[in-house]
């Protein structure tokens, strides 16, 4: 049997350390803000604003970080999450905590943000083979959303034990936001292990590289074709966000925290162990494919879950849905880093992120007030699985034809991506 590849068990532990971080605040970040006293549009700006600064300070990173270094980068991402982190604990005052959400590394919603997910993307594609590319992607966000799924069940359980213990639901919450703090340290120290073996070679950072903009050169126009769907996707998923259907099952069902830690950790390990399932489905039918027609029905899912009556129902269609929703993301990676070349990956996996922190970052704008509004209250469950039908099928539509390389019969000779 062959021995594990040391850098890319450093990476995996890497990845699950931060979805943990990232599922850990999930739970109780806007329960946080809300038990500050903050409005529907307060909250809303504030996770506007995190997603945005996010963005921007990950894109510059990630198209720049072949040639800065990858593994400065990652260790320059963490000291963003120990910073928010800190601020967050620090101090209740809400203009410094926009500052600390623009600036640092804040994940409301349970999901990647930062460099990170780019820069680990391209090392690991540069460590295997293109036939092991998904299957190392499948496990790789297995690894991600189990993590998460820890995450918010200790984050729940830990609120729920500190409001037992005799602390206010804002202190126990930012005992919570705390740990994620302690996160970004230990991820820094980690990156400090990984080799140089995930850098990319000196001689494939070539001058058209260096001259273009976004780091993108011969697949600069596809990039930015599947950029835009990944935004439109994005954006519907903003108005998911796990902060957002937490406050949404504790304001319609009256749900404990600790429950809410179960409900999120099962949605999550759901979501985990359906990531297995891309590799083999896409191995049959294709990466765009499994994309797709996995995605649909967990959209029609979604939609369907503020019209349950009870509490059972609501959470037995929402930990449905999570079952499938999730097979698209390691096809997803996989194919942005397969029809790129090599010394454009880190930049596709960025502008891609990018693109999707930018859509979901504005999302909270329109969806913070439906969801402090009663009446509306189940509205952003029925918009954004109405928008991920069309990415679902706009998606197909362009990108069924465009193959990586595993998928041709030339295994690979024509070009990966069409020139602009």
């Amino acid at each position: 049997m062959r021995r594990p590849d040391r850098d890319i068990l450093l990476l995996f532990t890497t990845r699950g350390l931060r979805l943990f971080g990232y599922g850990f605040l999930s739970v109780v970040l806007v329960l946080y803000l809300t038990a500050l006293g903050y409005s529907g549009g307060e909250v809303g700006l504030l996770l506007a604003l995190t997603l945005l600064g996010d963005a921007a300070i990950s894109l510059w990173l990630t198209t720049h970080a072949d040639r800065i270094g990858r593994r400065r980068v990652l260790i320059a991402g963490a000291g963003l999450m120990l910073v928010a982190g800190a601020a967050f604990v620090a101090t209740p005052l809400y203009v410094v905590l926009l500052a600390a959400a623009t600036i640092g590394v804040i994940s409301p919603s349970g999901n990647e943000v930062g460099p990170f997910l780019a820069v680990e993307q391209a090392s690991l594609s540069q460590l295997v083979e293109d036939r092991e590319r998904t299957a190392l992607f499948a496990r790789y966000q297995l690894v991600g959303a189990g993590a998460t799924a820890v995450g918010a069940l200790a984050a729940g359980t830990a609120a729920q034990l500190a409001i037992e213990l005799g602390a206010g639901p804002a202190d126990a919450y930012r005992l919570v936001i705390a740990g994620y703090a302690v996160v970004g340290i230990l991820l820094a120290l980690l990156f400090t292990r990984v080799s140089p073996r995930v850098e990319l070679p000196p001689q494939q950072v070539t001058d058209e590289t260096i001259r273009t903009r976004l780091g993108l050169h011969r697949s600069q126009a596809v990039v930015l074709r599947l950029s835009a769907l990944f935004a439109l996707d994005a954006f519907a998923g903003g108005f998911v966000i796990l902060s957002f259907v937490a406050y949404w099952f504790q304001s319609r069902f009256g749900v404990d925290p600790v429950v809410l830690g179960w409900l999120l950790f099962g949605a999550n390990l759901l979501a985990a162990l359906s990531a297995l399932a891309a590799g083999p489905l896409a191995a049959r039918f294709g990466l765009v494919n499994t994309m797709v027609f996995t995605h649909l029905p967990s959209n029609v899912l979604l939609i369907l879950v503020p019209f349950m009556p009870t509490l059972p129902l609501a959470a037995l269609v929402l930990l449905l849905r999570f079952s499938i929703s999730q097979m698209d993301v390691p096809t997803r990676q996989s194919y942005t880093m397969a029809i790129v070349a090599p010394d454009e990956r880190s930049a596709a996996a960025g502008v891609t992120g990018i693109a999707r922190s930018l859509g979901v970052s504005t999302a909270p704008l329109v969806a913070g007030p439906l969801y402090l509004g009663a009446s509306l209250a189940g509205a952003p469950f029925v918009i954004s699985g109405g928008l991920k039908i069309v990415y679902d099928v706009l998606l197909y539509r362009r990108f069924r034809a465009l193959r990586p390389p595993e998928e041709r019969p030339d295994g690979g000779a024509q070009p990966r991506a069409p020139t602009r």
